[in-house]
């Protein structure tokens, strides 16, 4: 039986509810027709990606932060009108796709910026 690495078991579970916790915020505040999303929830996204900033181990740092920098940039792309227009039924798709990718992009910048910092400090530390 492989033992697991429970070195990044708090920053895994961060990244796994913060995701879970912007799709639902996103598609709620599609359907309630709320352009404004709660502040309150909206911080409990920024310190979720705070945390998961902060738990990045050392020799996943190169690979997250490429996969990070591209989500936040396809995700700014989409909210800036990029994504396609479609509708479905009487649900605006694109309105959903925007506020998604809005809450993602609350959980994803604080951690790359997190992650980014502990980079810089560890290269002027050498």
């Amino acid at each position: 039986m492989p033992i697991r690495s429970r070195e990044n078991l708090i920053g895994a579970w961060a990244f796994l509810i913060g995701i879970i916790l912007a799709v639902i915020i996103g598609i709620f505040a599609t359907l309630i027709g709320q352009k404004s999303i709660s502040p309150g929830l909206l911080a409990i996204l920024a310190i979720l990606g705070l945390v998961v900033g902060y738990f990045v181990s050392e020799k996943d740092v190169q690979t997250f932060l490429i996969a990070s920098v591209s989500l936040v940039v396809v995700s700014f792309a989409g909210i800036q009108g990029l994504v396609l227009s479609a509708a479905l039924g009487q649900f605006d798709l694109n309105e959903f796709i925007t506020t998604i990718l809005g809450t993602l992009l609350l959980l994803f910048i604080p951690a790359t910026i997190v992650v980014a910092l502990k980079t810089v400090f560890s290269l002027a530390k050498r």
